[in-house]
C-alpha cells in the first residue's frame, strides 16, 4: 500500500525532521550467496507473499498471491507437495506445526483461513478487519493475530475454534506485527504513526508506543529476541532502522532497496535478510548490537519474500518468472 496524498504532503513538510525522504539507495556489491538450484512450482506467472517454514519438517509454505493460493514445499526432496487453492489474494501464512495447522489470510475475503497442515484441507474461516495482511502467533494464549492494513486494526483470534476473541485499533495503517515471548508483548509496525506499537496479548491494550524516526511507513520487522532489538523495513523512505525495544530508541538506520518488504532474521547467523519490491536484497549482519551493512544488489524481479532456514541457513526466494517463464523458487547458501 502506497501514502495518499495527504501522508505524502506530511513527508514534505517534515522531511528534515523525519526522514520521510527516500534515502540514497545503497551501492550494489555481490551479495554473499552462492545458488544451489531452482525449484519449478505450479500455476501462473503472478505475484507470491509471505512464506512460513516449519524447520523440524523442512516444509515451507508459499502465498502464491496471484493464483489464490498456498503452495506446500518440502525444501529436502526439492519437491511440491501440494497446492491448497481458494485462498483469493493471499498475503499472509504461518506455520503453527505444534498445532498441524497452518494460517493463511485470503485477503480478498477479508478471512483468515484454518489449514490442516497434514491433509491440505481448509478447516474454516474467521473474519477479519478490511484487508488482512502479515500473521504472529501468541502459543501461551493459542491465539492468531492478523494485521489488518487497512482497517488499521489487529484482530485476535482463537486458533482452536476459529472465534474473533477480539479487535485492537492503532489509530493509523499497519505493518506487520511479532510476538516477542521475552516480554510477552505483540509488537506492530504502525505506518500511519511511524511508529510501534507495543500491545497486551491478555487484555488487548496498547501499552507503549515506540517510536521510529527517520522511518517513513514502518512495515516489515524482525525481531533479534537475545539483544532485544527489532529490525524495521522503511517502506516510503528505503531505509532499514534498528530499535532497540529496552530503551526504546533507534540505534541504527542503513539504506536498503527501494520498498523493502520482507525481513527474515537468522538468530544462530546473527544474519538479517531484508527482501524489497525492487527486486534489491540487502544483508546484514548484528554485531555487538550494531547492524552492520554486508551488501545490497539487485537479485532478480519479484524477489521482495525471503525465508531462511535457521539449520543450513539456506536461503529461498520465490519469483513469479525464472528463466523458462513460469514461476520459481531458488535457493541459495551463505559464501561468506
Amino acid at each position: 500500500m502506497r501514502p495518499t496524498w495527504p501522508m505524502a504532503l506530511t513527508c514534505a513538510i517534515v522531511m528534515v525532521a523525519t526522514g520521510c525522504g527516500t534515502s540514497a539507495p545503497p551501492q550494489p556489491s555481490p551479495l554473499p550467496l552462492h545458488r544451489l538450484g531452482q525449484l519449478d512450482l505450479p500455476g501462473a506467472a503472478v505475484r507470491f507473499d509471505y512464506m512460513s517454514l516449519d524447520a523440524g519438517s523442512g516444509l515451507l509454505w508459499v502465498a502464491h498471491m496471484g493464483a489464490g493460493a498456498v503452495v506446500e514445499i518440502d525444501i529436502r526432496a526439492h519437491r511440491v507437495v501440494r497446492t491448497i487453492a481458494d485462498l483469493p489474494d493471499v498475503h499472509g501464512v504461518l506455520a503453527v506445526p505444534q498445532r498441524h495447522r497452518i494460517f493463511a489470510t485470503a485477503t480478498g475475503r477479508n478471512q483468515l483461513a484454518t489449514i490442516d497442515s497434514e491433509s491440505g484441507t481448509i478447516l474454516r474461516t474467521s473474519p477479519t478487519g478490511d484487508y488482512p495482511d502479515g500473521l504472529a502467533y501468541d502459543p501461551r494464549r493459542d491465539a492468531v493475530w492478523t494485521t489488518n492494513q487497512r482497517a488499521g486494526t489487529e484482530t485476535v483470534i482463537d486458533a482452536e475454534t476459529g472465534t474473533v476473541r477480539g479487535t485492537v485499533p492503532l489509530g493509523g495503517e499497519v505493518g506487520n506485527v511479532v510476538y516477542d515471548s521475552d516480554t510477552d508483548r505483540m509488537v506492530v509496525a504502525v505506518q500511519g504513526r511511524t511508529d510501534l506499537a507495543v500491545i497486551d496479548p491478555q487484555t488487548l491494550t496498547v501499552t507503549d508506543r515506540i517510536p521510529v524516526p527517520g522511518c517513513a511507513g514502518p512495515h516489515g520487522q524482525a525481531l533479534d529476541a537475545a539483544d532485544r532489538l527489532m529490525f524495521v523495513g522503511c517502506e516510503d523512505n528505503a531505509r532499514l532502522v534498528t530499535v532497540d525495544l529496552t530503551h526504546r530508541a533507534v540505534i541504527d538506520a542503513n539504506s536498503v532497496g527501494r520498498t523493502p518488504d520482507v525481513l527474515v532474521y537468522d538468530d544462530s547467523a546473527h544474519r538479517l535478510y531484508v527482501a524489497a519490491e525492487s527486486g534489491w536484497v540487502s544483508l546484514f549482519d548484528q554485531r555487538a548490537e550494531h547492524t552492520i551493512a554486508l551488501a545490497s544488489d539487485h537479485l532478480a524481479d519479484g524477489a521482495h519474500t525471503v525465508a531462511v532456514d535457521p539449520d543450513t541457513h539456506h536461503s529461498f526466494f520465490p519469483l513469479p518468472k525464472g528463466q523458462g517463464g513460469g514461476p520459481v523458487l531458488l535457493e541459495f547458501e551463505p559464501s561468506t
